[in-house]
């Protein structure tokens, strides 16, 4: 059984919400302004988004069956409001940098969708509770080889203001997640458009 399972290829999967373009675009014009330093690692701008669920490693059999209810979500699009504030994770010495993304919307969504997950077995939920957010930055080690993150000089500045306006989300995408050395990459592999509301 155990040798079995071995020999199974596995996937690393997670479903997540997808930004519009121009917001996505916003952010990248913030990201150029406020983090240059160079211990940070950039979120490129197809990789921003709000993770609903991360599965980590499943069997590539499953992929089917996450697929099947991604695409059962029948909801309008969240609307999603970005925190002008930055929010640094752990707070003292950060390993990345996040964008609060707050919405009662997105957070019933990721309820449901949990549920669905967890019925079918394909999903353990994490301990701590779900948090919106869009990652925008990941710091790096503060030397090769080493697990610390480098110290930041200065957080990054707040949002501007085109960017608090309340948006909807364009849609829900399971992606597999490969890691590289330079970060990982995200391929979509079912996408269901979100009507807006």
């Amino acid at each position: 059984m155990a040798k079995e399972r071995l020999k199974s290829p596995r996937a690393r999967l997670f479903v997540a919400l997808d930004l519009p373009r121009e917001v996505r675009e916003g952010i990248v014009s913030w990201q150029r302004a406020e983090l240059t330093q160079e211990a940070l690692r950039v979120v490129g701008p197809e990789n921003l988004h709000v993770t609903l669920a991360f599965l980590g490693y499943l069997p590539e059999k499953a992929i089917g069956s996450v697929a099947e209810v991604v695409h059962a979500v029948s909801v309008p699009a969240p609307r999603i409001q970005l925190a002008p504030e930055p929010v640094a994770k752990p707070r003292g010495r950060p390993r990345f940098f996040a964008l609060d993304a707050q919405s009662e919307a997105t957070i019933e969504l990721q309820a449901d969708l949990e549920r669905e997950l967890v019925e079918k077995r394909l999903y353990k939920p994490e301990k701590r509770p779900f948090w919106s957010h869009v990652t925008v930055a990941r710091v790096r080690p503060e030397r090769r080889g080493s697990k610390r993150p480098a110290r930041i000089e200065r957080p990054p500045g707040p949002l501007p203001d085109a960017l608090l306006e309340p948006f909807d989300a364009v849609r829900i995408t399971l992606y597999r997640s490969t890691l590289r050395p330079q970060g990982a990459e995200y391929a979509p592999l079912a996408q269901v458009a979100l009507p807006a509301d």
